[in-house]
């Protein structure tokens, strides 16, 4: 029997049993026994169902479709395909599209934290909530750059579904909820008892998985209470444990001419004249000492036309690359608690609490020494010309690969207590208190400078002047320097650099919802949100890493940042929705944010608007237009000086002396280091943005319903780092009206303030008559308000449902994601450029994912499959295939209460998507994982 809304419109069994399910996990009873039988979304009853809050929105609906389109992924769809987190099942998310750094081998700052990237708009810009409250930032910096949210510290044990809303939402929910919000809800109101244990390795070896899972709840007559126990292990995975990434040898296209050759691990070499027999050959025995290790090599260099030089013997290695983790090691413990008690008066109090405890292990390889700072140069007594180094240290010198990790020391809480009830027979308020709170120590081994640089170099024996340069004298301990290390030795010159970092975010709201009063076609909805919080961040880098530490402590070849701040924030929004016709609602909301901080943000407004016409009874036509804004991240205002040696291109000194970057400008006088510093700036503005989405909703017939919706995001005033190469090309600019190519200069005049930005930018050593007269000595990078970006494309869903009475129950369901256009400027007034197709951009234009579900009897099976649309391969000529992952389950209730489920994730084995130009490693871009076949035997159990 079909369910009629309130304004008349027939809902078809499959809507109606969705929303039922949604408010069976909100307010009803779910039973142990229930959830080890009955498929998550296919509750018994679809009738008398009253309204629940859906993310993009505080006033209940009886419709789960709105004029916004919000995804719902439920604890149980998370476990049919296959997933051991709810990381795991996020990443799969077809609005997922952005490239992200996760592991060390993807390149990141944050390698024990999981991002997602909604839109590729960056993930600072989705929200994260639990509950419907601000989870707090993670400490850490995502880039070394700005805060963001981690989606690896929620316990799946604890979570009931995850909503997904994947466009600007600001005026429901304030800053950062630009290009999404993820919901996640916890359980609440379970009864009985529930023990899940699961365990699984890989079909190629290594990163052996445990996960224990306690859910249990109980209810009396005016009280409840839901709790969740989990503790999850996995053993780090290193890239020699794959054959395809563990070596240089695996490179698929080899350097011209030359082939592939090692990693130079002892290697001397001169730095004046020919580099024809550069090289100082080893003595006897020094590249044989640790077995297969090393290698004696004969390294050689080729010009483009493919004329041979050879550079003379070093020792090398071409299993360095396959030391770093490709998967953390994981040890996590979390907890959950959520309690309701009902007064005599009606009203309802509740608190819960979620802990997250959480050591990680996960290195990037070998260390290495290269000059008392990388790539110096000095004139050496011993060899009798100017050298530089490169010494690389393998794990048997180290003691064992395990001494070379880095560990992470982190935990999480959000404790929320609060209170419900109602007034006026028809409103509902809500009054919530909260905190939330991320402590992270994070402690990694690193040579110590002074010990090194003595070790190998000893005290410094003078000056030299070569070619016009002045270079310090020493004489290599080349005894030391050939001799593989003991471990004792190598733990005499090593550290352990601490990071301490925490953010804390706390938060008060009340909310009012209701029908003010009836229209001629139903009654107008009303909501009204008050709200007050406090965050707070701080970042203590090890003093010794700060770029103006000098101490002999200072390790090596290693700087950092730190950074601290507060903000407070208060907030008014209100929401309506209004009946215009029977087939026809419209829906408004407006919000005023007020911040209290050093920025110049002052406050922002946002609000947004949405149509819901239904033509038909199983038909619906769905538009929404929402304005959003992003306060300037804490870390690009606080963010202390930190600073670090590059490479770097004198565009100035270049142009002055007539060349260009393409002809003319070779050697050092215009290639060669500088020292490049980052800071936070007071003077960031708010980003802002809007977005716009029009689509339907299709019931096509019993059981299968169809969405296709068409989404516009833009941004403006989005914040980012300047770069080292924007800043020396404006400098040079505004100083020689030229570009690089001695084109005329269009960006800025000399006064203007942007050449005046430029050039303060930039400081140049004042020594004349010498080489080093107008050298470079540092560069002053930071963040800026500066891009425009924006994003379109469209999204589908397929949802088909049927049952038979002797070949069981099947669904089916079918999400799709593709980018039509990514545009970006990187200023305001420069041209927009459209980059969809830029062979320079990695992130996803399409995706698919899809489920299949089977259950008869005491039997259930799945197969999930996951569509990577193609991306550019790595030589920019082209573009690599289409990449599929599958996964399956077969579970068995063997008992009344007893389950037995197989998965197999990652079926056929497949790593990543062929590219045989791909000459970087890993080999492949990091948005593929190189674990390959999963496979997990789980045994559920449940107590009446």
């Amino acid at each position: 029997m079909a369910v009629r809304n309130a304004s008349g419109l027939q809902r078809s069994r499959l809507t109606a049993a969705l929303i039922s399910a949604l408010v069976l996990s909100v307010a009803g009873t779910a039973s142990a026994q229930d959830a080890n039988t009955q498929p998550a979304s296919t509750p018994e009853k679809a009738t008398d169902i009253d309204g629940v809050v859906v993310t993009g929105s505080r006033i209940k609906r009886t419709e789960i479709e709105g004029p916004s389109p919000v995804t719902v992924i439920t604890s149980a769809q998370i476990e049919r395909e296959g997933f051991n987190t709810v990381y795991d099942a996020l990443n799969t998310l077809t609005q997922a599209s952005g490239a992200t750094q996760n592991e060390v081998f993807q390149g990141g700052f944050t390698p024990n934290a999981s991002v997602i990237n909604l839109r590729g708009l960056g993930p600072g810009r989705t929200l994260l909530l639990i509950n419907g409250r601000r989870a707090a930032d993670y400490p850490l910096p995502y880039n070394g750059q700005s805060n963001f949210a981690n989606f690896g510290n929620i316990p799946a044990a604890a979570v009931d579904r995850i909503e997904i809303l994947a466009g600007g939402a600001s005026a429901i929910y304030g800053s950062d909820a630009v290009a999404g919000v993820v919901n996640v809800i916890l359980k609440t109101n379970f009864e009985g008892d529930q023990l899940k244990v699961r365990a699984s390795t890989t079909s190629q070896g290594g990163r052996d998985i445990g996960d224990i899972q306690w859910i249990g709840g109980k209810t009396g007559d005016n009280w409840s209470v839901t709790y969740a126990l989990e503790y999850f292990n996995s053993e780090p995975l290193y890239g020699y444990q794959r054959d395809f990434m563990d070596s240089a040898l695996d490179n698929p296209l080899p350097p011209a001419f030359v082939g592939i050759q090692p990693t130079g691990t002892m290697r001397v070499r001169r730095r004046t004249g020919s580099t024809a027999g550069s090289y100082f050959a080893p003595p006897a025995g020094a590249c044989e000492q640790l077995g297969d290790e090393w290698v004696r090599w004969n390294f050689r260099s080729a010009s483009a036309a493919g004329a041979i030089t050879n550079l003379g013997q070093a020792c090398g290695s071409f299993k360095d690359v396959g030391y770093q983790t490709i998967s953390n090691g994981n040890s996590d413990l979390s907890g959950y608690a959520y309690g309701t008690y009902q007064f005599d008066n009606g009203i309802e109090g509740w608190a819960s609490l979620q802990a997250w405890k959480s050591k990680a292990k996960y290195g990037a390889g070998t260390q290495f020494w290269g000059g008392r700072t990388v790539g110096a140069l000095w004139f050496d007594q011993g060899f009798n010309q100017l050298v530089d180094a490169q010494r690389v240290f393998t794990p048997q010198e180290a003691g064992g690969i395990k001494n070379l990790l880095a560990e992470n020391d982190e935990r999480s809480y959000d404790f929320a207590f609060g209170f419900r009830g109602t007034f006026g027979e028809k409103w509902d308020w809500d009054l919530t208190l909260s905190r939330a709170e991320y402590n992270i120590k994070v402690d990694r081994p690193r040579l110590l400078s002074t010990a090194v640089n003595d070790w190998f170099l000893g005290p410094q024996l003078g000056t030299r002047v070569v070619g016009g340069v002045t270079y310090p004298v020493y004489n290599l301990n080349q005894s030391r320097y050939y001799r593989a290390l003991t471990p004792e030795q190598f733990a005499a010159l090593n550290t352990t650099v601490r990071t301490d970092a925490e953010s804390y975010v706390n938060q008060g709201n009340f909310v009012v919802s209701g029908d003010l009063f009836n229209l001629p076609a139903g009654p107008l909805g009303f909501a009204a949100v008050l709200e007050a919080s406090q965050q707070e961040y701080k970042l203590t880098a090890d003093p010794r890493i700060l770029p103006d530490y000098t101490g002999a402590d200072r390790p090596y070849n290693l700087t950092g940042t730190g950074g601290g701040g507060e903000r407070s924030r208060y907030a008014l929004g209100v929401e309506f929705s209004v009946p215009i016709f029977d087939s026809l609602k419209a829906s408004f909301a407006g919000r005023f944010d007020k911040y209290d901080d050093v920025t110049s943000v002052d406050d922002a407004k946002t609000w947004n608007a949405g149509l819901e016409w239904r033509p038909l009874d199983n038909l619906m036509f769905r538009g929404s237009y929402s304005t959003s804004f992003r306060a300037p991240d804490m870390h690009y205002v606080f963010a202390e000086r930190s600073g670090s040696f590059s490479a770097i291109f004198d565009t100035r000194r270049c142009l002055q002396d007539g060349g260009s970057a393409s002809s003319g400008c070779t050697g050092t006088p215009y290639n060669y280091t500088a020292f490049g510093v980052r800071q936070g700036t007071r003077d960031l503005e708010e980003e802002t943005g809007k977005s716009w989405t029009a689509g339907l909703v299709w019931d096509i017939f019993e059981g299968m319903s169809f969405t296709a919706d068409y989404y516009n995001i833009e941004i403006e005033d989005g914040v980012s780092d300047i770069t080292s190469a924007y800043i020396l090309d404006g400098e040079a600019g505004c100083a020689t009206g030229l570009t690089r190519n001695r084109t005329p200069f269009t960006l800025g005049a000399p006064g203007s303030a942007f050449c005046n930005d430029m050039l303060s930018r930039v400081s140049r050593l004042s020594a004349p008559g010498t080489p080093n007269d107008g050298q470079i000595t540092e560069i002053r990078r930071g963040p800026i308000n500066r891009a425009v970006q924006s994003v379109t494309g469209i999204d589908a869903t397929l949802d088909y449902r049927f049952d038979t009475d002797r070949l069981g129950d099947y669904r089916f369901q079918l999400a799709y994601s593709h980018t039509l256009e990514q545009k970006t400027a990187q200023f305001k007034g420069d041209p927009v450029l459209d980059y969809r197709d830029d062979l320079t951009n990695f992130d996803f234009r399409s995706r698919i994912r899809a489920t299949a579900t089977w259950e008869r009897d005491d039997w259930q099976a799945a197969v999930f499959m996951l569509r990577y649309g193609s991306l550019p391969n790595w030589q920019e000529t082209g573009r690599i295939a289409p990449y599929f992952i599958w996964n399956t389950s077969v579970g068995k209730n063997i008992t009344e209460n007893a389950k037995l489920v197989l998965y197999v994730n990652n079926v056929f084995d497949k790593t990543h998507p062929r590219d045989d130009g791909f000459n970087s490693y890993p080999y492949f871009w990091r948005a593929y994982s190189p674990i390959g076949r999963e496979v997990a035997f789980e045994f559920q159990y449940s107590f009446k």
